[in-house]
């Protein structure tokens, strides 16, 4: 834009002064005027395209609401009427003084003056002119009857007393009869053409002439005397130049007469050559100084501009902005001063972000903590809203933070209804005295026990405590107290087949030894009673040593060797011995079901379920014991399911303990000697209703086992 602007003012300036020049009529270059004319117009419309597409720019802007644009355009139309209000007055004046003035060239007394200066001088070559010919009506009587011997020497002297340059005698045909003329006289006379020699045979010729050589001169014809009474008329010729200094005075008047009638003629002319030369060089002006207003609006907005836009980006968080100082003035010392600010709003950032950065890193290593514990835990605030949670927690209850949302834990249980026992506790927990509280609360819907312990978050401020929320500790101690009764049971069933195993076989033997002794000595229906009753002992005594031996299956430790096994072939081998039960199996080409375990403890296993599953489908009217066999990346399943009536719903969260059965008969230690057995594998076992009581154990495989 610079170099554009410069370049168009250079070029500007040397049209309007060529065309300055043109406008006048004594200039070289006024035959050039209208070329000059249309390249200023050219330049002229260059500059109204220029400035227009800048203004729209600005416009455009203005209409964008880009920063800095309507002080841009405020500052350009300042610099336009700095511009404009000089120069109307001054072309106002100029087109005023422009027309008088050309009014006071044409004055009536310069005219008059002009013409009387022009009459004066054609009187004065009028007045030679009639001397001339004077003088030669005198010479033409004193030659007229001179004989040609005297006429040459006679001509000399009239030539020398009159002073003219040249006299000639001719007759009509242009035949010379006698040539005198002095020194700037020609060898050959000036004779003149037939129609000036017609003119001067009827009436005597005389005429101020235009030479090449001479300038103007004076020529003067007339007869002899009496020559026109003989066959040849004779005429005489007189030649004398005009006075050098006349002819020239006379010339120049006639000259600025005939400029000054033609610029008189043309005076609304030039009025309008004048005022469009004037009106091109203020228009030319007026756009010159808009586009140089522009610029420079440009150049002092830009720097605003750039703070501006930097002054956004650390809006918007960007501290990096930094913008050279490039003057010294006070927008320099704005610009250094925004330089230094967002130096130090930088290093506030940064020293911010390291903070922050330490405070993430150790709330992530709290996090990371209370995420690796087994443990629930729950934060609330001070109004009883959920702060945090971690993941054992929402594992443990089954909450989900986007269901509670924004709810107090008051009303938690109306999103989960099965919780509200521990919501309850918890609450109370909370609002009782204790610093630290701790409660075991059950969950009904699941059986499950947790051991919860909470406490309130208080901070001193001025010796006052301050609240700012609630914390609960919480876990599952359901398998903890399961294995806490599996080990009572299995004490006590240790000890009862101790305490109970040892008195079985003396009683067993004294009985038959009783019987053995006195059946003979007494009558027929005394030994029938003696055998009866003793028959009976024996009986009861077998049964008691199946309870102790069951009992001693349930408390000693696990025996026997693990093996890599076929759990499929296991199973086939199994069910032979079932043919005749209505057992349904549902055995998919998995090929084999390798497994690390004991053959023996397996066997039991499936012979429990199995008898169970026949024991429970004895009073049926549909009997069928259904077994399916799948099989994952990680485990062998077998699923058990009969057509019974499946377990008691009061007794299905207790059926692994010792001694829980529906059964009239049984000691209840099936299922808990088959979860034992299971867990001893590293395997899961889990029961419920569907048409009827399921059994499903899982087993892991052989591969994964010797990988991990």
């Amino acid at each position: 834009m610079k170099k554009l602007l410069v370049f168009l003012g250079i070029l500007g300036t040397l049209l309007l002064f060529l065309l300055a020049s043109a406008s006048g009529n004594a200039s070289t270059l006024s035959e050039y005027y209208k070329l000059i004319l249309t390249l200023n117009g050219i330049l002229l419309l260059a500059l109204a395209i220029l400035v227009g597409s800048r203004l729209a720019q600005l416009l455009k802007r203005v209409k964008s609401k880009v920063f800095g644009s309507r002080l841009t355009i405020r500052m350009v139309l300042m610099f336009s009427l700095v511009a404009v209000l000089p120069g109307a007055l001054v072309y106002t004046l100029s087109v005023q003084f422009l027309n008088r003035s050309v009014e006071t060239w044409f004055d009536v007394r310069v005219d008059n003056a002009l013409d009387r200066g022009l009459n004066l001088g054609r009187n004065a070559i009028d007045y030679q002119l009639n001397d001339l010919q004077r003088k030669a009506n005198v010479i033409a009587w004193d030659i007229h009857d001179n004989s040609m011997s005297v006429l040459l020497e006679r001509l000399s002297k009239l030539r020398d007393q009159t002073g003219v340059q040249e006299i000639t005698l001719f007759d009509k045909n242009s035949q010379v009869h006698a040539h005198i003329g002095n020194e700037y006289a020609g060898l050959m006379p000036n004779l003149p053409d037939r129609k000036i020699i017609s003119e001067a045979e009827r009436s005597n010729y005389k005429a101020i002439e235009s030479d090449a050589e001479h300038g103007l001169i004076m020529r003067v014809i007339v007869q002899l005397p009496g020559s026109e009474l003989s066959n040849r008329v004779k005429l005489l010729q007189l030649i004398q130049p005009v006075p050098r200094q006349l002819a020239q005075d006379a010339e120049l008047v006639e000259q600025v007469r005939s400029e000054y009638k033609q610029l008189s003629q043309s005076r609304a002319g030039l009025k309008l050559i004048f005022s469009l030369t004037l009106t091109m060089a203020l228009t030319m002006a007026l756009l010159g100084a808009l586009a140089l207003a522009i610029y420079l609006s440009d150049k002092l907005a830009a720097p605003l501009s750039v703070l501006a836009a930097g002054t956004r980006a650390v809006a918007q968080g960007d501290f990096t902005q930094q913008h050279p100082v490039i003057s010294r003035d006070e927008l320099g010392i704005l610009t250094h001063s925004f330089n230094r600010m967002t130096r130090q709003l930088s290093d506030a950032r940064d020293t911010l972000e390291q903070n922050q950065a330490e405070q993430a890193e150790a709330k992530a290593y709290v996090e990371a903590i209370l995420g690796s514990l087994s443990a629930g835990v729950l934060s609330l605030d001070e109004d009883w809203h959920l702060q945090s949670a971690n993941h054992s927690a929402l594992r443990i209850l089954g909450l989900d933070p986007n269901r509670i949302g924004t709810l107090p834990l008051s009303q938690w249980n109306e999103a989960y209804p099965s919780l509200t026992a521990f919501f309850a506790h918890t609450i109370h927990g909370f609002l009782s005295d204790d610093e630290i509280w701790q409660r075991q609360i059950e969950l009904d819907a699941e059986k499950r026990v947790l051991l919860v312990r909470g406490t309130r978050l208080t901070q001193k401020i001025d010796g006052s405590e301050d609240l700012h929320g609630y914390v609960m500790v919480f876990d599952d101690i359901t398998e903890l107290l399961s294995a806490q009764r599996d080990a009572a049971w299995g004490e006590v069933a240790r000890r009862l087949a101790h305490e109970i195993k040892n008195p079985l076989t003396p009683i067993q033997l004294s009985a038959e030894r009783m019987e053995m002794k006195l059946v003979d000595k007494l009558d027929e229906s005394g030994a029938e009673f003696l055998k009866r009753n003793t028959q009976t002992i024996v009986k009861q005594v077998a049964a008691l040593k199946q309870m102790v031996d069951a009992f001693r299956d349930y408390a000693r430790k696990p025996s026997g060797k693990k093996r890599p096994l076929d759990f499929m072939q296991l199973l086939k081998e199994i069910l032979v011995l079932y043919e005749a039960a209505p057992i349904v199996c549902d055995f998919k080409e998995h090929g084999s079901l390798m497994v690390n375990g004991d053959p023996t403890h397996l066997r039991q296993v499936i012979h429990n379920l199995l008898q169970n599953a026949q024991d429970a489908i004895a009073d049926a009217p549909e009997q069928r014991i259904c077994l399916l066999v799948e099989k994952d990346e990680k485990w062998a399943r077998l699923y058990i399911e009969d057509s019974g009536k499946g377990f008691p719903a009061d007794l299905l969260p207790r059926v692994f303990e010792p001694y829980v059965t529906s059964k009239t008969k049984g000691t209840g230690l099936g299922l808990a000697i088959v979860k034992k057995i299971i867990e001893e594998h590293h395997g899961r076992v889990q029961v419920g209703n569907a048409t009827g009581a399921y059994v499903r154990i899982e087993l892991p495989l052989w591969e994964e086992t010797t990988s991990g």
